[in-house]
């Protein structure tokens, strides 16, 4: 009976010795997933090509430098309060920073600046009413505007023969930074430079690409003396192409995009869209976790960022820095 007693006893303290073994192991694989920092990085809108793009910039970022990276947003650029909630959870999540692209310049801007008490924030693409950044990456969207408006031009005089004509300027939604800063520079540089280019009309959509559709063929019909549009996002350069395309327009009206898709280079490739204003999002998603990181280090990193604009045409479009732009990794 002793000797059972004592072998039982062996067995236990066997049993015992992995168990401490196995909560090493564990405590050591604990420590290392927390060595790993989680910067979290919020888009306006996770189905949008654009800002898979940008999430695809901020994957491959994340495992380059050895970081995890939540890939959040609201399913609609309009899901503001969406936004603002998604904000607050991922900071109560202490992580090392946030990233985040504001969907509307003001309300995200005391949002952002509370958050901005807890943990570093990097702005990317769309500013907002705070100086609570510790870095901000974009497309300077005011110079954006104005490669628009000089690619418009240029599109024009090659339909009609002259810069000259009523224009027209559509908006995926009101007061989201980058947007108004496109329709600022659009429109400075039709006034400084095309003086015999009349905008005629200047409407918000809802960013539905079928409003866009509907508010380009209700332009087509009440303005017969239109030479171009220029829609400044994604979504609106889908909802005027294809109204441009079923309404047979393509000969007579020119039409600029911002962002590109490959239905947008469809139509760049079928003449429908004269040009798109290309930026570089994959660099923004990048460059916005790698300067998050080195901030939640305490590193010193540029306050503004300028991530590039390019005017592609169908005459350049095969270039290799055009198909780089056009054809980005999203996986």
């Amino acid at each position: 009976m002793n000797y059972a007693v004592h072998a039982r006893r062996r067995v236990l303290a066997m049993l015992g010795g992995a168990a401490v073994l196995m909560g090493v192991a564990a405590a050591g694989m604990a420590s290392a997933s927390a060595q790993q920092p989680t910067i979290p990085i919020i888009v306006k809108d996770t189905t949008s090509f654009y800002w898979q793009i940008v999430l695809a910039g901020a994957r491959q970022a994340g495992k380059d430098l050895g970081v995890n990276v939540p890939e959040l947003g609201a399913q609609a650029e309009t899901d503001i309060n969406g936004q603002i909630s998604i904000l607050e959870n991922a900071v109560s999540g202490n992580p090392a920073a946030v990233v985040i692209a504001p969907t509307e310049r003001t309300a995200l801007g005391a949002p952002i600046t509370e958050a901005a008490q807890s943990v570093p924030v990097i702005g990317i693409d769309s500013s907002a009413e705070s100086t609570a950044f510790t870095s901000f990456l974009t497309t300077d969207n005011v110079q954006g505007g104005r490669i628009a408006a000089d690619g418009l031009a240029e599109a024009i005089k090659a339909k009609t023969g002259k810069v000259a004509g009523d224009v027209a300027l559509i908006t995926n939604a009101p007061n989201a930074g980058s947007l108004e800063e496109r329709k600022k520079g659009f429109t400075e540089q039709l006034a400084a430079k095309y003086p015999d280019l009349k905008l005629v009309a200047d409407r918000y959509a809802d960013g539905q690409a079928a409003t866009g559709l509907n508010i380009t063929t209700d332009l087509l019909t009440a303005n017969p003396n239109l030479v171009g549009i220029f829609a400044s996002n994604l979504i609106m350069a889908q909802g005027a192409g294809q109204s441009i395309a079923e309404n047979n327009a393509k000969d007579k009206v020119a039409l600029v995009g911002f962002d590109s898709d490959d239905r947008l280079v469809g139509f760049l490739k079928d003449g429908v869209i004269s040009a798109l204003v290309v930026q570089d999002p994959y660099r923004m998603g990048y460059d916005g976790i790698k300067t998050a990181l080195a901030a939640s280090k305490k590193e010193t990193v540029e306050k503004n960022v300028d991530t590039g604009a390019n005017l592609i045409t169908t005459a350049n479009m095969n270039e290799p820095r055009s198909q780089e732009l056009l054809n980005p990794k999203v996986k």
